[in-house]
């Protein structure tokens, strides 16, 4: 299918690894222009690099992005860079276990701003060039916001946050025909990822014990599984789909993990 969304600019916080960078290669090979958001630079330079030299153009800006100011600036970049702003996906943040019992309320509060306070501010900051060119935007959530988790009451907390604001700002760019959608992840194997299960005194024994759980086919979701899902929201292909919570899980959420 062809998603029609070549020469079109969508900014991806997070961009240059995990999942931020399969959505940023799945919107390149649609001939997309993929704007990168990131806090490191050798990173951040390395992945708009290597979608160049694969043929496709992309652009960037570095930003610490619980910093409104240079938020600001990584969205008037993309805009005087290119041109047009045509979608925003609020991709980056952290599961950083901060818990009930063994967290504190200085910490929780970090935890909000950094996963779910800049969902806000880019959305925001885009906005007005998103009403020029009738764009989307997707929030990348976790299964963390229905499940529980255990430990993690921030990011718990963030990610109930994230799809909420889904549907609120669904609701309210309603008359400016902006969509807006979240695709929820639960097991995807990035290098996030990767770090936390190395945290325990088995990792295979626990990733094992995880991925048998995964109804479909027991394995982990790819990150290119839930950038294609990204890349067809972003398009005109879904262009009645909004408010949406889209599950890329393999059934791990909602189906019974005893089957």
């Amino acid at each position: 299918m062809d998603l029609d969304i070549k020469g079109k600019v969508f900014i991806v916080t997070g961009g240059s690894k995990g999942i931020g960078w399969g959505i940023v290669t799945s919107l390149a090979a649609e001939g997309a222009i993929p704007f990168i958001v990131g806090r490191k630079e050798k990173d951040v330079l390395k992945a708009v690099k290597t979608i160049k030299e694969s043929g496709g153009n992309a652009g960037y800006a570095l930003a610490e992005l619980t910093l409104p100011d240079q938020c600001e600036k990584a969205v008037e970049k993309a805009w005087k860079t290119f041109g047009r702003i045509d979608g925003l996906v609020n991709n980056a943040g952290v599961n950083d276990g901060v818990g009930l019992e063994d967290g504190n309320y200085a910490d929780f509060m970090r935890s909000i701003q950094r996963n779910v306070g800049h969902y806000y501010l880019m959305a925001h900051l885009a906005l007005p060039y998103l009403k020029k060119s009738k764009g989307a935007i997707v929030n990348i959530g976790s299964k963390t916001s229905l499940t529980g988790q255990g430990g993690t009451s921030g990011y718990a907390a963030a990610n109930g946050g994230r799809n909420a604001l889904t549907r609120e700002w669904a609701v309210e760019l309603l008359p400016y025909s902006i969509r807006v959608n979240a695709v929820i992840v639960a097991e995807c194997y990035t290098p996030l990822y990767d770090r936390w299960i190395k945290t325990f005194d088995n990792p295979a024994e626990k990733l094992a014990g995880i991925t048998e759980k995964i109804p479909l086919e027991n394995r982990m979701t790819t990150a290119t599984e839930i950038a294609d899902t990204v890349a067809f929201l972003l398009s005109n292909k879904s262009s009645h789909t909004t408010g949406q919570l889209l599950f890329v899980d393999g059934g791990y959420t909602h189906l019974d993990r005893a089957l």
